[in-house]
C-alpha cells in the first residue's frame, strides 16, 4: 500500500490536490513522496475489519454491528470499530 500525504494526520486538506503540512506549515500535493513524520490516519484500508476489496478499492467493514460496503480510502478517525493492521 503506498500511503500519501492525505494518508498522514499532519495533513490538512486544502481541495483536491493539495493541502499544508500542520508541522511544516508548507504547502503540499496529496501524492507526493510522505516525510518520515508520517502519522498515519486511521481509514477504512489500514484496518483489519475492511476485507475482500475490489480494483476499485471498495470491500466489505465487518467491524461494526452491520457488515456493510465501504471504500478504502474513508476516513475512520472516529469510527468505534477501527483496528490498525
Amino acid at each position: 500500500m503506498k500511503l500519501k500525504h492525505n494518508d498522514c494526520l499532519n495533513f490538512s486538506t486544502i481541495d483536491a490536490t493539495k493541502g499544508i503540512c500542520r508541522i511544516t506549515k508548507q504547502l503540499i500535493n496529496i501524492d507526493s513522496e510522505t516525510c518520515s513524520d508520517l502519522a498515519l490516519m486511521p481509514k477504512c484500508k489500514n484496518c483489519i475489519n475492511f476485507e475482500n476489496p475490489d480494483e476499485k478499492g471498495i470491500g466489505i467493514c465487518t467491524g461494526l454491528e452491520k457488515e456493510d460496503w465501504t471504500f478504502e480510502s474513508l476516513n475512520a478517525v472516529t469510527c468505534k470499530g477501527h483496528r490498525f493492521k
